[in-house]
């Protein structure tokens, strides 16, 4: 698992998610851990590195 560190699109707030290193792409919505507002997420990995991510509101 992988845990990439990005700012929250509703509240701003640093926090993290994380991701299986095995997949070459991730793409879902999860709440945020501090403000609980969906959020869509578009992530590409290459290698076990996220080489793509995106995390606007849902």
């Amino acid at each position: 698992m992988i845990e990439y560190f990005y700012t929250c699109p509703y509240c701003w707030q640093p926090v993290s998610i994380l991701v299986d290193g095995a997949l070459d792409r991730f793409e879902g919505i999860e709440d945020c851990e501090v403000c609980c507002n969906p959020i869509e997420f578009r992530i590409l990995l290459v290698g076990g590195e996220v080489v793509s991510f995106s995390a606007v509101k849902a």
